[in-house]
């Protein structure tokens, strides 16, 4: 028989039993299920953050970038800085041809629409649109004019594309890059106007020639009131745009200036559609016919 002061024989803690019936509501921690909540957390810790020797150190710098907001800074030469600009949904670009034809007073296009967030793909497809639209235009208008005379022979005039295309597109980027200069040299000597980024006036610009796309197509009709009246809603609603974003960057500057800017502005886009009316719309010479110079020489009897 055992021993009764066998050390090896099991004993009831008397001591622990006595507290535990004194305070039921205690709570009490056993060992066993300290050491499985430390293996939890050592294996859940293991799966969110990961070994360091598993672990991508280019992983980790793209997460942190993302998570912190920033964006990486790339040459302006590469390919992926301009796709940055690509990068737009559908309706963004719809609100802006929108805001774009329908200015609101006291709202600035860059502010309410922009967002520090300019694209180019609905400039480029703007003004690749208006340039198909002033060419294709052009040359049905020729043809109705002439249509039913007997002399007439009908020729596609393929070199409209090509002007149209260089009067377009040089507007819409030697006008931004000269305004965006100009903003930029007084900007430096007074530091409280308000500056804008290159594309920001380029989207501006680009945006702002939606509105001609409607008024080139109606120059199909021959009928010069029709044409002078769309040129003057145009230039109205294309105007008011650039006037009302750019007024902000200039209204603290010097009053020459800023009437020198303001007039620029309206001036350019005059010549624009002006210049594109009378060059591609201009009122065709009439037609002679082709022996109506030649002079007949009878001979003398």
């Amino acid at each position: 028989m055992a021993s009764t002061n066998d050390p090896f024989q099991f004993q009831e803690f008397e001591e622990a039993g006595n507290l535990l019936e004194a305070n039921r509501d205690a709570t009490t921690i056993s060992i066993e299920d300290e050491a499985i909540q430390t293996e939890n957390q050592r294996k859940s810790g293991g799966l969110t953050a990961g070994g360091d020797d598993d672990e991508d150190p280019l992983a980790y710098d793209d997460k942190s970038e993302l998570l912190s907001g920033q964006k990486k800074s790339v040459p302006f030469w590469t390919f992926e800085y301009y796709q940055q600009f690509f990068d737009i949904e559908t309706h963004h670009v719809k609100e802006r041809i929108i805001g774009s034809v329908l200015p609101w007073p006291g709202k600035n296009f860059i502010q309410v629409y922009l967002r520090r967030n300019p694209d180019l793909y609905g400039p480029f497809w703007i003004c690749t649109t208006l340039v198909f639209a002033i060419a294709i235009s052009g040359n049905i208008s020729n043809f109705l004019v002439h249509l039913g005379k007997p002399h007439y022979k009908y020729t596609p005039e393929f070199g409209k594309v090509t002007i149209a295309a260089t009067a377009i597109f040089s507007y819409a980027w030697l006008v931004p890059l000269a305004l965006w200069g100009f903003l930029l040299w007084r900007n430096n000597k007074i530091m409280n106007l308000v500056s804008y980024s290159f594309m920001e006036i380029v989207c501006v610009y680009g945006y702002s020639l939606s509105i001609y796309i409607p008024a080139v197509v109606l120059w199909i009709l021959p009928y010069q009131w029709l044409r002078w009246t769309s040129i003057v809603v145009a230039l109205c609603l294309s105007g008011s745009v650039l006037m009302m974003t750019f007024w902000p960057a200039v209204r603290d500057d010097h009053p020459k200036v800023i009437i020198a800017v303001m007039s620029a502005i309206v001036v350019f886009n005059a010549l624009l559609a002006v210049g594109c009316k009378a060059y591609f719309f201009s009122n065709p010479q009439p037609d002679l016919p082709p022996n109506s110079t030649a002079i007949e020489v009878q001979p003398s009897s």
